[in-house]
């Protein structure tokens, strides 16, 4: 299997920016590549994530390289509403041990992709205490081992492989409602204890935990998710992002919550904290990226 990009994977970094782009009107193939070989040469390109949109992948690689399954987010409609997709061109995901460190490369990324890419949204987030969610819950606890994950995240073979596709939202919480539950009831909403994440034996079928489960035939479902907070003391929440093999895992489990599977049920954490952005990327393999971005 070729190489994923590493980041995808690596562990123990506090600090985090996610970087979102749209692909300014006629610009070239040559002229994208050579902005993306800045950074090659800068060492962004194989220490971040980068991830490109349908569109923009399908201008860059050859069809050899573009996976079944790569196509837009779509909005997702249910008991719930709706929950909103806001397609961009272009992810690029820092990662380092402090804000400043993620400054600096960021700030080279928007000189170097700034004439052919146009800034649509900079979300800039951190790791909470000992890996919480800003609601005071352990964040990731359904995620798979570091060993399982290439399983779950990677494409095997075939077009893409070594790729993966990743789910990028940013999810804005009311914390001031949500802390108003007793800890019992915050507890039944997630669907987990709060001290220590063990999950309920009485498992409401609207809790998060619930409906984030998608049991098939061959076993359930499973994403590797990397989210982590963002905000500040007066605007806070959680920047999702999440890795899969295949993109109708995300949209399988996206129904489950806002109501649109066959049950009608909807996640009760929608009551306090809701997406406000979406879009799906396509993270090829380190090879892949490597042999467009040349200058």
């Amino acid at each position: 299997m070729p190489t994923p990009q590493s980041a995808i994977f690596r562990q123990g970094l506090r600090a985090h920016e996610h970087l979102e782009f749209d692909l300014k009107p006629g610009v070239s193939v040559d002229a994208v590549r050579a902005a993306f070989a800045q950074l090659k040469d800068g060492g962004i390109v194989q220490s971040a994530v980068a991830g490109f949109s349908e569109r923009l992948w399908r201008l860059l690689a050859p069809a050899t390289e573009i996976p079944p399954g790569l196509a837009p987010l779509a909005s997702i409609h249910g008991t719930a509403g709706t929950m909103p997709a806001q397609p961009h061109d272009a992810w690029l995901w820092l990662a380092d041990r402090g804000p400043d460190l993620n400054l600096d490369a960021g700030r080279q990324a928007l000189a170097a992709l700034a004439p052919v890419l146009t800034l649509a949204e900079d979300t800039q987030g951190f790791v909470y205490r000992d890996g919480r969610d800003l609601t005071g819950f352990i964040d990731g606890t359904e995620n798979p081992s570091l060993e399982e994950a290439p399983g779950v995240a990677l494409i095997a073979d075939g077009p893409g492989a070594g790729g993966s596709f990743a789910l990028v939202q940013r999810w804005r919480h009311n914390l001031t409602r949500f802390q108003a539950l007793s800890q019992e009831e915050q507890e039944r909403t997630i669907g987990r204890t709060k001290p220590d994440s063990v999950q309920l034996l009485d498992l409401p079928p609207t809790s998060h935990v619930a409906r984030m489960v998608v049991e098939t035939a061959a076993g359930e479902l499973k994403i590797w998710r990397r989210s982590v907070p963002w905000g500040k003391a007066s605007v806070n929440g959680l920047q999702f992002i999440a890795f899969s093999a295949d993109p109708q895992r995300f949209v399988l489990m996206l129904q489950r919550m806002y109501g649109a599977a066959p049950d009608g049920l909807a996640d009760r954490m929608l009551e306090f904290s809701q997406p406000e952005t979406g879009a799906l990327y396509f993270v090829p393999s380190t090879e892949a990226l490597l042999r467009w971005v040349k200058g």
